[in-house]
Parts: C-alpha cells; structure tokens; sequence
C-alpha cells in the first residue's frame, strides 16, 4: 500500500508544491487548510506522515492521538537546533528546513527512522556533546544516568552495562554528587530536561 501523507495548516502555494512532489514519489497526498481540518483529516483518513508547520507544535500529541500510528514531520521556519529539540520533544520524527527536504524526509519517518536537515543535525549533535561537556559527567556515567532515569536497578545495570553491582553503584553516587541530586526525581526531570530519555519516548 502507498504512504497517505497530510499536508497540514500551510500556505496554499506551498501546499501544491509539495503535494506535487510527493505523489510524483508515489505518495497519497491530502491537505488541511486549517488545524481544525487537519485534526478531523487525522481521525478518519489515518495519514502515515503528518506534514506540519512548526508554529503548531502544540498540535502534535492531539493529532498522534487521533491517529496513533502518524509520523510527524516538521515543517521548521528556524534554522536553530533547539527548536529540533522542541519538535522531537513534542513527539516528531523528522524536521525539516527546506521544501527539496521534504520528499526524502517522509520516505525515512514512513520507514521508522527519523530525519533532520543535515547541517542543522550537525549544529545539533555539536550542541549536545558540549551540553555534555559541560555537566562533568564521564561517557559512562551518562550510560548509568540514562538507566537509572529509566527506572533500572542498579543489578540491571551493571548486567546490561557488564560492570559490577559495586561499580554502578559509585557511577550513580558520583553523578549524584557532581549533578547536586539528592533523590531519583530529581535525577529524571534533570535527564528529561536534556533530552537523554528522548529515544526510549518514541
């Protein structure tokens, strides 16, 4: 079966352009003119990919609820890696800067991956490895704060992470006490706020 893509809330004129692209790729193309149309056009033609301007972002979790299986692709008006973040963390899998993006964007969320404009990508894998640098924390110890945010044990830890109950125990007291955390609440907002539990969301 052919991918059903939605066109959601986006300028007539760019609706068109891109609707002609994608069902020259071989895609079902339905547009939206409004997000209250987009909104019924995902609870009763069940799109694959949603196509959506970022300005609506707080759209996303209405419309993967109204058609759970969707992928969401941002159509992204900001050539800055934060506001990839904002629309990964509202639950899209792919953002995109130009229109010539748009067709391969939705060929890899259609298939499961995820797609971002390669140099905003770039910028973005730049700004997170020196967000990583900055909080003291060894390549090792993020492993154990990502495990240990998502509920794991220290003996499931140490067997997935091949290390010993004693070690991950002083990995998880010394990123207590490098982050300032005092309790596993604290522990997973700090990781929720920097996107390491983003992955496991999808």
């Amino acid at each position: 079966m052919s991918t059903r893509v939605l066109i959601a809330n986006e300028p007539a004129e760019l609706r068109a352009t891109l609707k002609v692209a994608l069902e020259a790729d071989g895609f079902l193309v339905d547009e939206a003119e409004t997000l209250a149309q987009a909104l019924l056009a995902a609870g009763t033609e069940k799109p694959d990919v949603i196509l959506l301007g970022h300005g609506a972002l707080e759209l996303v979790p209405t419309l993967l609820h109204e058609s759970p299986g969707a992928k969401i692709v941002v159509l992204g008006g900001q050539d800055d890696p934060q506001a990839v973040q904002e629309a990964f963390a509202a639950g899209a899998s792919g953002y995109v800067l130009a229109d010539t993006e748009v067709v391969p964007a939705v060929r890899e969320v259609a298939g499961g991956g995820r797609y971002v404009n390669p140099e905003l990508g770039a910028r973005l894998v730049a700004a997170e490895s020196q967000a990583v640098r900055r909080d003291g924390l060894s390549e090792r110890e993020h492993e154990v704060l990502r495990l240990l945010a998502l509920g794991h044990t220290n003996q499931e830890i140490a067997k997935q992470l091949v290390i010993s109950v004693r070690t991950a125990e002083t990995h998880r007291a010394h990123i207590m006490q490098k982050l300032g955390l005092s309790s596993r609440a604290e522990l997973v907002r700090y990781a929720l706020d920097r996107g390491l539990l983003q992955n496991e969301a999808q």
